[in-house]
């Protein structure tokens, strides 16, 4: 017997029907379809736009996988430790929900697209060449890079939290999404999405 839409659960314990986007220009890109497990077996891929129909916890869980992405973004880390141990990140993603539904008693699914909707800068900068002289110009930023945007800043701050942190991945995930979703300044996500904004109105 199939499930009705508000019966399908995150991981069977967190409900889809009461999770609000308070940010009405992103609510076509934040994708809360509801689903058990985010894990979509790239039925996106090479395909123009799909991107838009994958569920966003699966998009945090891609962002995180992609090779050296965090790496990259680390000294001495020359890959990401977590490429192609898919099945093992949603593990780790699911201990990450229950730890935040533990300390705010809030459904992680709204704490998570909080923390998108905080780190999304609507404005940033690009290089006009005009003469042979090139400089900065502010530019407003489309709503679906401001969802891209916003989870590459958190999978950036998760990776950069996680560095030499003897506290658990999931603990990490679970610090960085409640900081976020509270557009806390300890959350480096939302720092650097104030940064960009911040370089965004001096190029004005």
């Amino acid at each position: 017997m199939s499930k009705t839409k508000s019966e399908i659960k995150l991981f069977n314990t967190y409900p889809f029907t009461d999770v609000k986007i308070n940010d009405f220009t992103l609510e076509n890109y934040i994708n809360l379809k509801p689903i058990i497990v985010p894990h979509s077996c790239g039925r996106h891929e090479h395909r123009r736009f799909w991107k838009s129909n994958i569920s966003v916890i699966e998009k945090l869980i891609n962002r995180m996988l992609a090779p050296g992405f965090i790496g990259s973004k680390i000294k001495g880390r020359k890959s990401s430790y977590q490429t192609g141990k898919k099945s093992k990140l949603i593990k780790t993603l699911k201990d990450a929900f229950t730890l935040m539904h533990l300390n705010t008693g809030e459904n992680p699914i709204q704490i998570l697209v909080d923390a998108i909707l905080n780190c999304a800068p609507r404005e940033e900068t690009t290089k006009i060449a005009m003469g042979g002289i090139s400089y900065a110009s502010a530019v407003d930023i489309a709503p679906q890079r401001r969802v891209d945007l916003a989870i590459k800043f958190l999978v950036q701050a998760i990776a950069a939290r996680s560095h030499g942190n003897v506290r658990l991945f999931a603990e990490n995930i679970a610090q960085e999404l409640m900081l976020a979703a509270k557009n806390s300044q300890e959350s480096r996500a939302v720092k650097r999405k104030d940064e960009i904004e911040r370089i965004a109105v001096s190029a004005r």
